[in-house]
């Protein structure tokens, strides 16, 4: 992949994270106020290995869209070379 967009996944990445947690900062004398009037609980955090779970599904799709990409360019280098190979 060109390094360009991979730098742009990256920092488009850091910015959703970023804006996550500004919108939860917000929201959180809210969310509390909310809590208290209606009498319900937090949500629990997710455990260890949901996040474990989660960054493994996240490897796998980066690794699935590497593993098109190089079958590609496989397949592009296999053509153009049976094309120069073929008699005219």
């Amino acid at each position: 992949m060109n390094r360009h967009f991979e730098d742009t996944r990256y920092y488009l990445k850091r910015a959703g994270e970023t804006a996550k947690r500004g919108v939860s900062e917000e929201l959180e004398p809210i969310q509390k106020r909310f809590q208290t009037l209606t009498g319900g609980e937090s949500e629990p955090e997710p455990s260890r290995l949901d996040g474990i779970k989660a960054d493994l599904k996240e490897v796998q799709g980066k690794a699935e869209g590497e593993a098109k990409e190089a079958i590609g360019e496989a397949r592009g280098k296999i053509q153009r070379y049976r094309k120069s190979r073929v008699p005219e």
